[in-house]
């Protein structure tokens, strides 16, 4: 099976997988954008556009791959706490 992703303003992402694995290209599209947003490779609405939904739907279904939409770092929080 073979997955393109392409976007006018985006690259294209070619993946290669053998026949056996079963695979919702959908599914796989909204996984990557979800752990790109949380790894801060991507903004909530570039994820959201990579994804093909809404910033709000997009927000809403982070969940489904325990991402929080708040992603910031505990250490960041402990940081800010101690300047106040």
């Amino acid at each position: 099976m073979t997955v393109f992703i392409k976007f006018d303003y985006m690259k294209t992402l070619t993946i290669n997988l053998p026949d056996k694995i079963e695979i919702d290209a959908k599914e796989t599209i909204k996984f990557l954008a979800a752990k790109l947003y949380e790894a801060g490779r991507l903004s909530l609405g570039e994820a959201a556009a990579v994804a093909g939904y809404s910033k709000t739907t997009f927000a809403e279904m982070l969940a489904d791959y325990n991402v929080s939409l708040f992603n910031y770092p505990a250490s960041d929080i402990r940081s800010d706490a101690a300047r106040i």
